[in-house]
């Protein structure tokens, strides 16, 4: 294991487990909203963003969080481990909306410079569809990804038991 995907809903903890993930294995972690996001919410273009995953996927180990559905089978191809985050809709939902309050007016320390945490109705609305939109992408690219170590956590319990021996688990 030494390139990880963490995939799932907001909310779902992807960052907290990216970085706990990291802590274990020593293996350097890419938050992708940091990369993506420029001041003020804006978003990278689409040559821009393909060069810095190109950058970021070719390094020899890493974990990187996020989902960015238009960019996962680059990060696919270069992965050996998929990690799915399918935690239950009112967890992620409880977590963005206390994140939401926690970091209001503030930028996230996982976030880019200048993306100051709002009440964001769309990305709610998001979280809330995931698993009847998103997650069926989701489970169909990772259907086809061939020769990955794909896990599924689907509880803070399976989170925990992974993150104790991520090697075995």
């Amino acid at each position: 294991m030494k390139r990880v995907i963490v995939l799932g809903s907001g909310g779902a903890g992807k960052t907290t487990f990216a970085q706990r993930l990291g802590g274990v294995t020593n293996i350097p972690v890419v938050h992708l909203d940091a990369l993506f996001w420029k001041p003020g919410w804006v978003r990278t273009e689409d040559p821009e963003w393909a060069n810095i995953l190109r950058v970021e996927v070719a390094k020899p180990a890493w974990i990187i969080d996020g989902n960015y559905g238009s960019s996962r089978q680059v990060r696919l191809e270069a992965a050996d481990t998929v990690i799915l985050l399918d935690m239950p809709r009112w967890l992620c939902m409880w977590r963005i909306l206390r994140r939401t309050a926690r970091y209001y007016g503030q930028v996230r320390p996982e976030m880019a410079p200048g993306c100051v945490e709002k009440f964001d109705l769309e990305f709610i609305e998001w979280v809330w569809t995931y698993k009847n939109r998103s997650l069926k992408r989701v489970m169909d690219d990772l259907s086809n990804a061939r020769g990955k170590r794909i896990v599924i956590l689907r509880s803070t319990a399976e989170v925990e038991d992974f993150l104790r021996d991520p090697y075995e688990s």
